[in-house]
């Protein structure tokens, strides 16, 4: 664990170094300890759901405190890290890297930072104040690869989210809120099964190919998150829009319409 955390540490200070050499150690919290940011989600929950472990950070030493280091390492040893400039209010560079370590290694550091920080509810600590001598067996390993299991329901809704959608160019063109949303049968593995509208659009218009896109859902639930609450929701689902926040079974009546922009 001592040599890849050697190894994380090397890459984000040799990337300060690099990429903004006006930045003194003395500006840095600390002098530029480096921060395991475990807090929002834990361990477990970025390893199995966005495939890396929660972000180590460095901090600007002032009186808003804001990151000058963002560093994500993936499940694969890449590691990409974000340098922000202006005392942290500006993302200035963007690094790709890898460490010294393969996968296995990688899922025992994982382990070890969950038995380390998020087991002993130690949040978003300095690294080198976690306990060193916690020992990671095979057995300490089969237990932290048990809990994907609660992961799954956030697995899922991740890979929703990355697929395509049918939506009309009145909510991506014309700004409307989805009014009416119908989730049919995938036609392949990147079809989500949704087609969402703005709710008034007849057959001429949905019929002319010209005033449909396909765009991945997140894109939308971004801009209309009221939408998250049910994008899980079964094939042959039919909502309708009935207030900004809630949709309905439907049944016939007409959409609440209100432009997102």
């Amino acid at each position: 664990m001592n040599r890849i955390f050697d190894d994380i540490q090397a890459k984000i200070r040799d990337a300060i170094k690099e990429n903004m050499p006006e930045v003194s150690p003395d500006e840095l919290e600390e002098g530029g300890k480096i921060y395991y940011m475990n807090g929002k989600n834990g361990t477990e929950f970025d390893w199995f759901v966005n495939e890396h472990l929660p972000s180590f950070m460095a901090f600007y030493n002032d009186e808003e405190n804001l990151g000058a280091v963002k560093a994500d390492v993936y499940a694969d040893g890449g590691m990409l890290i974000y340098l922000f400039d202006d005392h942290g209010r500006n993302m200035k560079q963007e690094v790709r890297t890898s460490l010294d370590a393969d996968k296995s290694e990688l899922l025992v550091l994982a382990a070890y930072l969950r038995l380390a920080a998020d087991e002993k509810r130690v949040w978003d600590a300095a690294i080198d104040r976690l306990d060193c001598d916690i020992t990671v067996d095979e057995g300490a390993v089969a237990e932290f690869l048990a809990l994907r299991e609660y992961c799954e329901p956030s697995i899922r809704r991740k890979a929703l989210m990355g697929k395509l959608c049918v939506v009309s160019k009145k909510v991506t063109g014309e700004g409307w809120k989805v009014g009416f949303m119908i989730r049919e049968e995938p036609g392949d593995d990147m079809d989500s099964g949704w087609q969402l509208f703005a709710g008034d659009e007849d057959d001429e218009y949905t019929n002319n190919i010209d005033n449909i896109e396909l765009r991945p859902l997140y894109t939308i639930t971004g801009i209309d998150p009221a939408l998250m609450k049910y994008i899980e929701s079964p094939e042959g689902t039919r909502l309708v829009r009935v207030s900004p926040q809630e949709f309905e079974e439907d049944r016939g009546q007409p959409s609440y319409m209100e432009k997102w922009k």
